[in-house]
């Protein structure tokens, strides 16, 4: 009969706690450049320009509709091909989960850019707003705060979706998890703690984001 050892996850703690520093960071990262793709997108979307709908609707499409691993595949060994130089297991995940990130934001702000009442846009014009301002100081603060909930939601599935990117050799936590797995020939009790450290650090967040939206929900009906 197997016996377990979970001890022996222990003494590497130093190498689980860089690889889950590497994974917040990129995670970090990655949610503020897709966080600012995906509202430009959400713009974009609700462009008059029929051909601006249509490319970032596509975009969207895409990225929404093909399996994140494939799309970090393809960036880290079909696009230096095409560029003619490297990209570093790195570059290539922030480039993936932003991407990944920007599509899925889009959806959330072009909602929350829908919900703003359109008698707020038309005093907007009434009182001569240049565009600019009337994103910047009317329609954006009210789209982000009916945004946070979901923007939120989006950011735990980031975290978890990181996990792919060790697929690449990037050393983050599921990749030092795996090496260390290998070494000690201990996947279960390596992998178990693993899974427990996504778990830890996911599931409050899922639970504020509840909070969060509730609070929210009844700013915006008072």
């Amino acid at each position: 009969m197997m016996t377990f050892d979970f001890s022996i996850v222990l003494k590497f703690w130093h190498a689980l706690l860089f690889g889950l520093l590497t994974t917040l960071e990129l995670t970090l990262i990655c949610v503020v450049l897709g966080t600012t793709l995906g509202f430009l997108i959400g713009l974009a979307r609700s462009a008059s320009n029929r051909f601006i709908r249509s490319a970032s609707s596509l975009y969207v499409e895409f990225f929404r509709g093909t399996p994140v691993l494939v799309q970090l595949f393809w960036i880290f060994f079909c696009l230096p091909l095409i560029l003619g130089f490297e990209l570093s297991n790195l570059a290539s995940a922030v480039i993936a989960l932003t991407l990944y990130m920007g599509a899925i934001t889009s959806e959330t702000f072009r909602a929350s850019l829908k919900s703003v009442s359109k008698d707020q846009l038309s005093a907007c014009v009434a009182l001569g707003l240049p565009r600019r301002v009337q994103i910047t100081s009317v329609i954006l603060p009210q789209a982000v705060l009916r945004a946070v909930p979901t923007l939120l939601s989006n950011c735990v599935s980031l975290f978890k979706e990181s996990a792919l990117v060790s697929a690449v050799g990037m050393a983050d936590l599921m990749f030092v998890g795996q090496n260390i797995s290998n070494n000690t020939a201990r996947p279960v009790e390596v992998l178990t703690v693993v899974a427990l450290i996504y778990f830890v650090i996911a599931f409050p967040l899922t639970r504020a984001v509840t909070r969060i939206e509730q609070r929210i929900l009844t700013r915006l009906a008072a």
